[in-house]
């Protein structure tokens, strides 16, 4: 069994990236600039958003943080939204979610640039990767792809399942490892002799939002099991997946916390370097 380091791979990706940003700046005097919206003052979005801030300044980009009161109202941050859109300084733009009570999130991250979508969750952005043609995949599963490359797991083949079927992990997820020739199987609260299912994996992402949801019996021995989970249990954070019990029948498996959360940021770094490139034909 092999622990899956997310903290290190996430702090290689956003070194490699300081390094280019670097080239950039010297040869065209321009660098990445990554806008951040968020709006009230939920504490975890708020740790989210201090975050990401500090990765842009790791990785050399412009940080443009926007914090409004929870009384915004919808028509003044979609006025945001579009001044942001305009903005030639901003390459990616990225909106806080939960939003407060009241406001359309999806009439939100629908006013966004596609070009400047960089958590990946425009229409366009999301067709795209179902075709498989998008440069901008929400960042947590493709963060749970950088870490199957970068341990040389392999996918081609394979029988990959996603318990979960969220718009934000569970659905990019499995479309990501589809696209990778995997053969993929999305299980949900309908699932009928789920551990059945999960127990045929090579690879088993847990995206259900349940702590230690997925117990030995539902894995299959040299399995590579992703924790997606964050589930706080008596003040510790826990995954969906019971590791102690879970982790000696495994080939490799991500831990909670450490895993797939610090890969999230460095792909948001990522895909706002890939929109920087795009939007500057560079």
């Amino acid at each position: 069994m092999q622990i899956i380091d997310g903290k290190k791979v996430s702090e290689e990706i956003i070194e490699q990236i300081k390094i280019e940003t670097g080239e950039f700046k010297a040869s065209c005097g321009k660098v990445p600039g990554l806008a951040v919206v968020l709006v009230g003052d939920d504490p975890a979005s708020a740790v989210y958003v201090r975050n990401k801030g500090k990765a842009c300044e790791r990785a050399g980009f412009h940080s443009y943080e926007h914090r409004l009161p929870a009384d915004t109202s919808e028509v003044d941050l979609l006025a945001l939204v579009r001044k942001l859109n305009a903005d030639s300084e901003v390459n990616g733009i990225l909106v806080q979610l939960p939003l407060p009570e009241g406001m359309d999130s999806q009439k939100v991250l629908e006013a966004i640039d596609p070009a400047k979508d960089v958590d990946g969750f425009h229409p366009v952005n999301v067709g795209g990767l179902a075709s498989g043609i998008s440069d901008l995949a929400p960042c947590t599963p493709a963060g749970i792809m950088e870490l199957l490359d970068r341990y040389e797991i392999p996918i081609e083949g394979k029988e990959a399942v996603v318990l979960g079927r969220s718009n934000i992990v569970g659905k990019p997820a499995a479309l990501l490892l589809l696209k990778r020739n995997a053969t993929v199987t999305i299980c949900h609260s309908r699932t009928k002799n789920l551990k059945e299912v999960t127990a045929r994996a090579d690879i088993l992402v847990a995206a259900i939002g349940k702590a230690d949801f997925v117990t030995a019996d539902m894995v299959k021995e040299g399995a590579t099991v992703i924790d997606v989970g964050i589930n706080r249990v008596d003040g510790k954070l826990k995954g969906d997946v019971d590791f102690e019990a879970v982790a000696p029948k495994t080939s490799y498996i991500t831990p909670v916390p450490g895993g797939v959360g610090p890969m999230t940021i460095a792909l948001l770094m990522k895909n706002t370097l890939t929109a920087f490139k795009k939007q500057n034909s560079l």
